[in-house]
Order: C-alpha cells, then sequence, then structure tokens
C-alpha cells in the first residue's frame, strides 16, 4: 500500500495505482477510504471502466445499493464508449440484480 501512496504522491492522476490503492484500502478493511480513493480515482479518471465496476461491486457489499445503481449506469456507457463488452455485461447483471 505504501509503494502505491508513493507512486500517487508523484503522479495523482495514475489510474492504475489509484485504483489499485482502492482495492487494498477495502480488502484491508478500511472500506470508507477505499470508496473515496474510488470516487477520487474516477474525479480524475472518468473513463476508466474497472473504477465504476469495483466502485459499485463495493458498494453494493456494503448495503448502499441506491449509490451503486448510477455508477453501474456510467460505467455501463464508459465500457460502451472503450468497447470493453466484458464489463459492460458485468455491469449490467449487477444493475439488472438491483
Amino acid at each position: 500500500m505504501s509503494m502505491l501512496q508513493e507512486i500517487l504522491a508523484e503522479n495523482p492522476n495514475d489510474a492504475f495505482a489509484r485504483y489499485g490503492l482502492a482495492l487494498e484500502l477495502v480488502n484491508s478493511g478500511r472500506t470508507e477510504e477505499g470508496l473515496a480513493e474510488f470516487a477520487k480515482l474516477l474525479e480524475l479518471n472518468p473513463d476508466y471502466v474497472p473504477g465504476y465496476q469495483m466502485y459499485a461491486q463495493t458498494l453494493l457489499q456494503a448495503g448502499r445499493s441506491q449509490e451503486a445503481r448510477p455508477l453501474l449506469e456510467k460505467g455501463i456507457a464508459c465500457a460502451v464508449r472503450a468497447g470493453n463488452a466484458h464489463a459492460q455485461r458485468e455491469m449490467q447483471g449487477m444493475l439488472d440484480e438491483l
């Protein structure tokens, strides 16, 4: 986690490092901090498809489905633009379950 923080200190816009940090925080039980990193990730990199998917999935796991819905809708649109059919299907499946 410290290595990812160092990378972000040098380059705050590094989408992969911020995504990794968000995942590490969530996996360490620091869900709110992880959610904040996902939010920052998408603020700085609005076309980062995996960010939408994992942000929404984390919200769903936290029982916050109303917050996940608009993220899934934006993420699906982003996946379509990026031609990422796999992520599109996965997010559509999550959305369909809401």
